[in-house]
């Protein structure tokens, strides 16, 4: 774990003087804005008086933790978007922003008085980053839509699990945090265009569409070959072996479906014949007989340790891993090395670990540079003061 406490304070990242407001709210929307916060934007993030982002009553145990990670980086103003005081005070921010981002239901921004076509107007060189659940276009646009919806339409719910249960969830926010994802690609694809052109221009990234994305060749596989994809629990059909299997004191990820690797896998196993095996031969014969196979491997590994089934796949250059926890991420010497997990000194929990940006640039690095706002809009008259050259009104 990183031993310096906030320690990219005063460092800029490759974002340095872009202006972002952030209006929306919970995981697409702020998940984006803190993706360009880590990058060196500077990110303004608006508050509805009195209750602020839902975010920060979030996360599981006695006190909530998640807000310091998503909303890390910013500065929190404050503003009812539902009057044209507020509507006003963050219409004149977005006049000096570079990136505008929200993740209300289409039609909403427009009934504020906050219309995004208007707001490039006034501001030509403004990118504006919508994210929704269906896109601001089609039959579906105007309906309700959170990640876990996004993930069922976009086929990803619907292969997680054990074929004989319901669909699993993954256990994280992935449509929100897709969708934010690509969002952020979207945003810096703009600002790179708009260098040539001088212009800004609108993103309609979904939470289904982003789900799509990721999903391989599920389309293809179904439209050419008639082939659809099934919860398959933790293997995947026809790609063996690669899957975790049973230690005597734990489990153990193996991933060794390549022709080279299966024959290295085997040579660990004290089975080199296995390789030639015309059951194991070749990638389609493992994938015809993956449950024999699967068999056979678990049989073999719980006889081992997982430190003794580990010491032999890194022996062999097998790729293999441990199923890591908080706890065991926080103990292991790699993530240490590496930083991955940084303290930000919180001005409420005190130090708290989380997540390294990523990924890392060699010259103007991420950082996380301040913590989340403690309070509502605690930031509220510097921001006004140092974009908009007054006061809070």
């Amino acid at each position: 774990m990183g031993d310096g406490t906030n320690a990219g304070a005063g460092r800029q990242g490759a974002l340095a003087g872009i202006r972002v407001v952030e209006l929306g709210q919970l995981i697409a929307g702020p998940f984006c804005g803190q993706l360009l916060g880590d990058m060196g934007a500077e990110v303004v993030k608006i508050e509805a008086p009195g209750t602020g982002d839902p975010m920060r009553d979030w996360g599981q145990g006695k006190t909530p933790t998640w807000w310091r990670v998503i909303a890390r980086n910013k500065y929190s103003v404050e503003a009812d978007m539902r009057s044209a005081e507020g509507q006003d005070r963050v219409r004149r921010l977005i006049a000096k922003a570079d990136i505008l981002i929200e993740n209300f239901r289409p039609g909403t921004l427009e009934r504020w008085n906050l219309d995004p076509a208007e707001l490039c107007r006034q501001n030509p060189r403004l990118i504006v980053v919508r994210v929704s659940g269906y896109g601001q276009t089609g039959p579906y646009a105007g309906r309700a839509g959170f990640g876990g919806i996004g993930e069922a339409m976009g086929g990803w719910r619907g292969i997680v699990g054990d074929p004989d249960r319901p669909p699993s969830r993954m256990g994280v926010s992935i449509g929100d945090t897709l969708a934010a994802t690509y969002g952020c690609m979207g945003a810096l694809a703009a600002l790179n265009e708009r260098q040539h052109s001088g212009k800004g221009q609108i993103i309609d990234a979904t939470l289904y569409e982003s789900v799509l994305q990721v999903m391989e060749s599920m389309v293809p596989e179904w439209a050419i070959n008639g082939h659809k994809r099934r919860r398959s629990g933790s293997k995947l059909d026809g790609i063996a072996p690669s899957n975790v299997y049973p230690c005597s004191d734990g489990e153990y990820l193996i991933g060794a479906n390549q022709d080279a690797v299966f024959g290295r896998l085997c040579d660990a196993m004290g089975r080199p014949e296995m390789a030639k095996d015309p059951r194991y031969a070749d990638h389609l014969s493992r994938g015809r007989n993956q449950d024999e196979l699967d068999t056979l491997i678990g049989k073999w590994t719980r006889g081992l340790t997982v430190a003794e089934l580990e010491a032999l796949m890194i022996e062999h250059a097998v790729p293999a891993g441990r199923i890591f926890d908080a706890e065991t991420m926080l103990a292991d010497p790699h993530f240490a090395a590496r930083q991955s997990i940084v303290t930000v000194d919180d001005p409420v929990l005190g130090p708290v670990p989380m997540q390294a940006p990523v990924p890392r640039l060699s010259r103007t690095p991420s950082a996380i540079r301040r913590p989340a706002p403690a309070r509502i809009g605690q930031d509220t008259d510097e921001v006004l003061r140092r974009w908009l050259g007054d006061a809070a009104d």
